[in-house]
């Protein structure tokens, strides 16, 4: 599989035009940032320092993936609730609504699939992988397996970097053709460039994208240094 998919097709020559949209807002409502603090600033510069060990970069990596995966949770319909306590008191609160699952983007976004049974312990999680094709460079899907009422729930697409979208594009592409409806469809993500915003939400505007920093400039190697093949 090519990991590099994300990058190989991104003109560095537009650089210049995405960072002219680099605000939130030029990117349209269902496009959400982690609220920045100096715990996300620190963990963004650690996945980003070329000095960074393996080791560390895992940790790290799986601490902002906690972060992104609770926030994306926050996404999801909730119902109100009475329960009674231990004591007899009556307490109102919340539950998720049933019909939830998680889709990750063989490879990297497999890394975001531990992170998400953290938090849902008896969560279904589909795949899907994407490949270039040899001869024609073109993002193709060559595997996807989903749960068999995937078309009625509420998705979580996992993938961590972003650089051009055309992986997505085809993912999203694919769970559209199981009869998921794009606004149910929920992307998780950790890097994100201005340039696959935009294309991103071109092209699905129903759907929302949760990421924790959108940035001209991608951690590309956060595959090869998550698992070791760097």
């Amino acid at each position: 599989m090519r990991e590099d998919l994300e990058i190989k097709d991104f003109n560095m020559g537009s650089m210049e035009e995405v960072r002219k949209a680099d605000k939130v807002e030029d990117f349209g409502p269902n496009v959400k940032v982690l609220p920045t603090n100096d715990q996300i600033k620190e963990l963004q510069t650690i996945l980003r320092d070329k000095n960074t060990s393996r080791s560390d970069f895992k940790f790290y990596a799986d601490r902002l993936i906690r972060l992104v995966i609770e926030e994306s949770l926050n996404q999801l319909p909730f119902s109100k609730v009475t329960i009674t306590t231990p004591t007899g008191s009556e307490y109102n609160g919340l539950k998720y609504e049933k019909g939830n699952c998680g889709v990750s983007i063989v490879r990297s976004g497999e890394a975001m699939e531990q992170g998400l049974r953290d938090c849902c312990r008896s969560i279904r999680i589909g795949k899907i992988l994407v490949e270039s094709d040899a001869d024609t460079h073109e993002a193709r899907v060559v595997y996807a397996r989903f749960p068999d009422d995937i078309s009625s729930r509420k998705v979580l697409l996992m993938y961590p970097i972003m650089s051009t979208g055309n992986t997505v594009v085809k993912a999203v592409t694919v769970l559209k053709e199981h009869c998921v409806p794009e606004e149910n469809i929920i992307l998780s993500n950790l890097f994100c460039t201005p340039f696959a915003a935009r294309i991103l939400t071109a092209k699905f505007p129903q759907m929302v994208i949760l990421t924790s920093e959108i940035d001209p400039v991608a951690p590309n190697h956060f595959g090869q240094k998550y698992f070791g093949t760097d």
